[in-house]
């Protein structure tokens, strides 16, 4: 792998980590259950993506 594609990937890792924190921040001031799942169901789709980005390095 090249360092350019090597940046690459830590660039959609960070952004993967700033996603989760920024829902699960989010998460906490919704008052509605059906935004909590949703916003649930998009934390557990960065988390796979996250974990896929790490499997490549």
């Amino acid at each position: 792998m090249t360092e350019k594609e090597l940046l690459y990937i830590e660039d959609a890792i960070h952004h993967e980590i700033y996603m989760i924190q920024s829902m699960n921040d989010a998460k906490e001031c919704l008052m509605d259950e059906n935004l909590v799942k949703i916003v649930k169901k998009l934390v557990n789709k960065h988390e796979t993506l996250l974990n896929m980005f790490m499997d490549l390095l």
